[in-house]
């Protein structure tokens, strides 16, 4: 069997320009054709690992972190809507969104790999969190999701509560930051190369059309 071209995705589900960026590769995957030759997996990466159970406000927190006043946060948020809205995914901000903790959710997408439903769960937490404003750091909110998609909720709520498996997810995390991966969106294609950013969907292309072009010359 030929081998497919394994893209890694080092991100966050409360990361609005890892959903962006998605979108733009998964439209550059589709445009050229390759769907079958493709192998996606999500990897874990906190944007705020600190971030206490109650979360914090949206605002607040990006105020705090990135020093930004409300005009240049609403401009920004404007962007990203604009951006989704053209790759078909909705964002809604409001003044009540808030900042909450992942680890719990990439333990999850951890468990959804081994079914083949990561791609399905990471894209049901990140239209919870964006699109539908749920909180999720929240078990209800996750059980919800992993229900969504098909999988086994209580199985699956159960390993949130299992110290192996949470150093296990730790233990990823820091491959990745040993890796230098220090922002997300990170996209690595074949764990050889690897871009930053919600890159255009003419990146990718050129991107992907130079990997099955090396791969035939093989």
């Amino acid at each position: 069997m030929e081998d497919k071209i394994k893209i890694d995705i080092v991100s966050d589900v409360v990361c609005p320009w890892c959903i962006i960026g998605y979108k733009r590769l998964e439209k550059a995957i589709i445009e050229l054709g390759i769907q079958d030759k493709i192998e996606i997996e999500w990897q874990p990466f906190e944007l705020n690992p600190n971030m206490p159970k109650e979360g914090q406000n949206l605002r607040e927190h990006i105020s705090e972190k990135y020093g930004s006043n409300e005009q240049q946060q609403k401009e920004s948020q404007k962007t990203m809507t604009e951006a989704g809205a053209a790759l078909d995914f909705t964002f809604n901000y409001s003044e009540d969104t808030r900042m909450v903790n992942t680890f719990e959710a990439h333990i999850l997408l951890d468990y959804a790999q081994e079914f083949g439903k990561q791609t399905e769960l990471k894209l049901q937490l990140i239209k919870s969190f964006f699109t539908d404003q749920k909180d999720v750091s929240n078990r209800a909110v996750l059980k919800e999701a992993l229900l969504e998609v098909g999988l086994n909720a209580d199985e699956a709520l159960a390993l949130l509560d299992k110290p192996a498996v949470i150093q296990d997810v730790r233990n990823k995390q820091q491959y990745w930051k040993e890796m230098g991966v220090n922002s997300v969106p990170t996209v690595v294609f074949n764990r050889k190369s690897a871009v930053t950013g919600a890159q255009p969907v003419e990146t990718f292309k050129e991107i992907l059309k130079q990997l099955i072009a090396e791969r035939s010359a093989v």
